[in-house]
């Protein structure tokens, strides 16, 4: 029962000590921000950290929680982009209130990524390693195939979608106007984010992805994890919880998509490809799998990175590989390993390193 306890309560020091990263940076930007110390450059970097942020919490959900490899994790956040720009514009005239309707937009692009998340993940509940990163990294094309073919226009009677051209929207003269322009992308967009809604939709994200782990779902994801066989011998549905992770994953990128949409006068398809997927990926793993505070900490730094090296630019680049390498030797380093366990508990890093040695 002691054992039980201690466990409680290191969960929760874990947790809070998350929360309070959080708070406290938000806390500090806010106020550097209030007295003119940070660069526009930054502060415009603001909001994508944000929804970087959000989406490498969630894809360490599917990849380090769950087990499983996903390369489409762009495509949930695309579907949730232009579905909360759509929804934000055609609420405009209703809701005059920008973060009112900033808020219904991410839950709309939110529910919609989930529901099509269901759509991809029911079909392929048995595939698992490559054969799944295949299918999803197919889903993400074909989610930016379809958006370059899209057309959708808005007037006194409602929406109206084609995949032809603008002129096959047949728009009313007067009231008309063209939100998503095929490869053109959408247009005319009404910036609603701000780094507090960044901040409200990490938190948030935080609350469910944590609760969730430490949950009995979450103890039973795990299980499925690290022995398939064993857990579904004592009973564990793994197509009941890989779908409930699957889709929490893919609705929190979905959210996290129309944040950084709605941070933009214009997006295009293209800024949701594979390339993207592969940088959620990479703070994924530089933070570690299945660590939550360490994806925080690297889709941070990693985002603000390119920015402060920019002043060197015919490097940049150079540099920004040899810190990704550099990072990966630390983070895999046994001796690393050793000391952080250490930090943590010193009575048994002391003993471990004295067992090694």
């Amino acid at each position: 029962m002691k054992k039980k306890f201690r466990a409680a309560g290191k969960t929760a020091r874990s947790n809070f000590l998350t929360f309070g990263i959080v708070v406290a940076a938000y806390i500090i930007i806010m106020a550097l921000q209030s007295g003119g110390m940070i660069s526009s450059a930054m502060s415009g970097l603001m909001v994508p950290i944000c929804a970087y942020i959000v989406m490498a919490v969630s894809l360490n959900l599917t990849v380090g929680i769950m087990g499983n490899l996903s390369l489409g994790h762009a495509g949930f956040m695309s579907v949730g982009a232009f579905v909360g720009v759509i929804t934000a514009m055609s609420l405009q005239a209703s809701i005059p209130s920008g973060p009112l309707r900033l808020a219904l937009s991410m839950a709309v692009g939110g529910l919609c990524a989930g529901i099509v998340s269901l759509i991809v993940v029911i079909p392929v509940l048995r595939l698992q390693g490559d054969y799944l990163a295949i299918v999803t990294l197919a889903f993400g094309e074909i989610i930016k195939n379809i958006v370059n073919c899209l057309y959708v226009g808005l007037d006194k009677n409602g929406l109206h979608f084609t995949m032809k051209n603008a002129m096959a929207l047949n728009l009313d003269a007067a009231t008309g106007k063209k939100i998503m322009q095929g490869p053109m992308g959408a247009v005319g967009i009404t910036k609603l984010s701000s780094l507090t809604a960044g901040f409200i939709l990490i938190i948030l994200s935080l609350i469910v992805v944590l609760n969730l782990i430490n949950s009995r779902a979450g103890r039973a994801i795990m299980s499925l994890r690290d022995n398939r066989i064993a857990a579904e011998s004592i009973g564990i549905s793994p197509a009941r919880y890989k779908i409930m992770a699957f889709v929490t994953s893919a609705v929190l990128a979905g959210m996290a998509g129309t944040l950084y949409a709605m941070n933009f006068s214009s997006i295009l398809a293209k800024k949701f490809d594979f390339n993207t997927s592969i940088l959620v990926l990479v703070f994924v793993v530089l933070g570690g799998m299945g660590n939550i505070r360490g994806s925080i900490i690297a889709a941070a730094v990693l985002t603000v990175l390119p920015e402060m090296l920019r002043q060197f630019a015919d490097y940049r680049m150079l540099i920004y590989a040899i810190v990704l390498i550099l990072v990966m030797l630390i983070t895999n380093n046994p001796r690393t390993k050793q000391l952080l366990a250490k930090i943590r508990s010193p009575k048994s890093g002391k003993e471990e390193t004295e067992h090694v040695l």
